[in-house]
């Protein structure tokens, strides 16, 4: 997922609105890109706080999600801990759940680039091989 189409030059406008599935009890990790206007150059992010939440409607359950910082991107990750406590049953889609990314920018600014839905797929197997 790259966000480019709104940099931290216009906070708050156009957050990329993503779907983002996940098998429940795996390990699920996002990659978020942000460019620069030519869409080639990485901004400095190295100096942005991160973080990210997942929240579950039917329990009101919100649950932190990993973040880790590269140069221009960043890699949220849901680890197989947390989702596999994400729905119930069998059928295809056994939850969904609100997400955002969200930036706070020289201790000032706060921007929420990334919001989401994460659409939890049932697993089968429901254990470690």
């Amino acid at each position: 997922m790259t966000s480019s189409s709104c940099g931290p030059e216009t906070f708050g406008a156009k957050p990329a609105n993503i779907k983002w599935n996940v098998v429940r009890g795996d390990t699920a990790e996002l990659r978020i890109q942000f460019f620069e206007n030519d869409e080639a150059t990485a901004y400095d992010t190295s100096t942005w706080d991160f973080s990210a939440s997942a929240y579950d409607y039917k329990n009101g359950v919100t649950d932190e999600l990993q973040v880790v910082v590269g140069s221009g991107f960043v890699d949220v990750t849901a680890p197989a801990e947390i989702t596999s406590l994400w729905g119930e049953g069998y059928q295809r889609t056994v939850a969904e759940l609100a997400f955002d990314l969200q930036v706070i920018i020289n201790n000032t600014t706060t921007w929420t680039p990334v919001i989401g839905t994460i659409s939890v797929l049932g697993d089968v197997t429901g254990g470690s091989l």
